[in-house]
């Protein structure tokens, strides 16, 4: 066997090879590897065998190496999905140790630590990038937001796909409404909506809907302040108490989550509090999914 063929580091470079440190047994044949060769190798120790991959060296593995081992032993149509797909996109903040794999229906689960095995049944609908073992960024971040128990967390991952500019609310939506039993969805699409800025952005409205139902007053909505500048703002929502101090609050739809306009947030919120104004802020998903705790911290505010 040529000497190219005893090192990982050079067989990683064939471009035969997808991964630089893993590699099926077919692979290395298809290289001209024989079968006593690869066993030399692993019985020496350079090489090791985990299931039907075999890894190209003898140090801890990667997590590139964790990658093709999983796929390779998934099946040759796996594809890497959820929160190991949006890394892979370029998603950061969300990474996770385990290792995230679509397969078609009927695959079996392969006994691997950390693998996060998603079947599918009808395979030909599924949108990936086959050369890159790759499901596409929109699909892959909807099977990862319906990982979550709770909705806020899984709308915070679609609104940091968007922010980090690696795909458009309109793309999200499109998969939403391709996956009608995910988990979350009609607040997952509220969201992107939110997102969006779009005409059914309902996050001002769903707030007077919750006062409503709970027996709260009936706020003042788009209240306006004026800066010691003259630039004008308004509040969303705005109570005078029995005492007189005037409460407002503010819902804070996903584009809040920019850095700039975070930024001018917390300098308009500055000058309504020096103002005299209590201010309550809360994020359109926790008023839509998390109603008791807003109106606990409502009522106990305008006592």
């Amino acid at each position: 066997m040529r000497s190219a063929l005893t090192h990982s580091a050079t067989i990683g470079r064939h471009p035969g090879l997808a991964r630089t440190g893993v590699a099926s047994r077919r692979e290395l044949k298809a290289l001209g590897c024989t079968s006593h060769q690869i066993d030399a190798q692993l019985s020496a120790g350079r090489w090791r065998a985990v299931g039907n991959a075999v890894v190209l060296h003898n140090a801890a593995a990667t997590a590139d190496d964790r990658r093709g081992i999983a796929l390779i032993n998934c099946g040759p149509r796996s594809v890497l999905t959820s929160f190991t797909a949006a890394e892979c996109w370029g998603l950061r903040g969300w990474e996770r140790d385990d290792v995230f794999v679509l397969a078609p229906a009927g695959t079996t689960r392969p006994p691997l630590a950390g693998l996060k095995l998603h079947r599918v049944g009808d395979w030909d609908r599924v949108s990936a990038i086959p050369h890159r073992r790759l499901h596409r960024l929109a699909p892959a971040l909807v099977i990862a937001a319906s990982s979550y128990v709770k909705p806020r967390p899984a709308c915070g991952l679609l609104a940091a796909a968007v922010q980090q500019r690696l795909i458009r609310p309109d793309a999200l939506r499109t998969a939403l409404i391709g996956a009608p039993k995910t988990r979350h969805r009609r607040a997952l699409l509220l969201a992107v909506a939110d997102i969006a800025q779009g005409a059914d952005a309902l996050s001002e409205i769903d707030f007077s809907r919750l006062c409503r139902r709970n027996g709260l007053p009936e706020p003042r909505r788009q209240a306006i302040r004026v800066e010691p500048s003259g630039r004008r703002r308004y509040l969303d929502a705005e109570w005078v108490r029995r005492d007189g101090r005037v409460v407002g609050a503010e819902v804070d739809g996903a584009i809040h989550l920019a850095p700039q306009r975070w930024f001018d947030d917390q300098l308009r919120q500055n000058e309504v509090v020096i103002g005299g104004t209590l201010l309550l802020r809360f994020p359109s998903v926790v008023v839509r999914n998390e109603e008791p705790l807003v109106v606990d911290q409502l009522r106990r505010m305008l006592r």
